[in-house]
């Protein structure tokens, strides 16, 4: 078996689909420059693809007769997010819901005790 180790392995890219709901908001929401936010909850993981950069990504799967569409998501092996816009694929991030903060009752102000009129 020979290895030739001057050839790089490509990269693999993660598919992510946006869910029809939230394609239709994003397709309508105006264009702003700047990492897009986006939420897990609108995407459902569809396979990965082996290619030189995002853009060879895109490529390959227009070619295989299963594009990307706007609002889809690819994903590095280092967790870069890259949404397809029209005008090109641009960076994201998920945008993962604030945790809840619940006041502890040691730092909660204290109730005011009233007294009742006899």
């Amino acid at each position: 078996m020979h290895f030739d180790y001057n050839v790089e392995a490509m990269p693999i890219y993660r598919i992510y689909r946006m869910k029809d709901s939230p394609r239709q908001q994003f397709r309508w929401a105006p264009h702003v420059s700047g990492c897009a936010s986006v939420k897990p909850k609108d995407y459902e993981r569809r396979g990965q693809v082996e290619a030189h950069n995002e853009y060879d990504a895109w490529r390959l799967l227009k070619e295989s007769g299963d594009p990307l569409a706007v609002g889809d998501l690819l994903e590095t092996e280092d967790s870069q997010l890259r949404v397809c816009k029209y005008v090109g694929l641009e960076p994201a991030q998920w945008a993962l819901p604030e945790p809840k903060h619940h006041d502890d009752p040691e730092t909660a102000a204290p109730t005011p005790v009233t007294q009742e009129a006899p």
